[in-house]
């Protein structure tokens, strides 16, 4: 039964841990994330653009042909030759520039004193100083009853300074466009190396006027900008400290 109990418990500890998920990948490289389906909706084939009336379905098979209205290759939802090229409308892609040089410094100093100082008794009082003795212990002179001080300092100073620069492109889809115009964005990038795996997402909204002429947008101009960059595999792993030592830092109070 111990054994039985033992057993289960290294199980429950081992599996908490993640520890078969990372044996079943040992010797493999990580595995990249299944790109989703990107929401594009349905654009009405034009002479411009016949290659559009001929995409696959999701079972392979050519999606069946919408009959136009007319031969003009400006009719709306067509792919005019003049249309504004840049990203408008759920489906679109906009080139995201990423610039971070972000340096920042910090220092500060607190520096507080304080002393006090009480003196009082009872000289004289009708007489009733001298009874004073009686109600509190020794023998205590009414002329000086309290005579109290206080001092007290503290000091403290903190200092912080922060480095960071990243500089890359990524291309995002347009998932959403809200009332008023701007434009949801989400962007993923994957790239493995050997062993090990970056990643990069941005998500954010975005203005169409923001949009240069190429078709990109500057990082500063996301509004609810979410940038991530990070990775897996080797060394990530190798950067991390053990889950044991994890664990006795999150739980010893010293």
């Amino acid at each position: 039964m111990k054994k039985l109990l033992s057993a289960l418990l290294l199980a429950s500890m081992l599996s908490g841990c993640g520890v078969p998920g990372r044996l079943a990948n040992v010797g493999k490289a990580p595995k990249m994330t299944p790109m989703d389906d990107p929401a594009a909706p349905l654009i009405e084939p034009s002479l411009g653009n016949q290659a559009a009336a001929h995409r696959a379905g999701r079972n392979g098979q050519p999606a069946p042909e919408t009959p136009a209205n007319s031969a003009s290759l400006f009719r709306t939802g067509a792919g005019a030759f003049f249309r504004d090229q840049r990203a408008s409308r759920v489906g679109d892609i906009v080139t995201i520039r990423i610039n971070i040089q972000d340096k920042a410094v910090v220092g500060n100093s607190t520096s507080r004193s304080r002393a006090g100082s009480e003196n009082g008794g009872i000289a004289a009082l009708l007489g009733l100083e001298s009874q004073i003795g009686k109600v509190l212990p020794g023998n205590p002179d009414p002329a000086q009853l309290v005579n109290t001080n206080s001092n007290s300092q503290s000091q403290g100073s903190g200092n912080t300074a922060r480095s960071e620069q990243i500089n890359m492109t990524v291309a995002a889809l347009v998932t959403d466009v809200l009332p008023n115009g701007n434009l949801l964005i989400r962007g993923r990038q994957e790239v493995r190396v050997n062993f090990e795996l970056r990643e990069l997402i941005v998500s954010g909204v975005i203005r169409p006027e923001d949009i240069a002429r190429d078709n990109s947008i500057r990082h500063s101009q996301i509004a609810e900008a979410r940038i991530s960059y990070g990775g897996r595999g080797q060394l990530t792993d190798a950067q991390q400290a053990r889950w044991g030592q994890q664990i006795y830092d999150a739980l010893f109070p010293f």
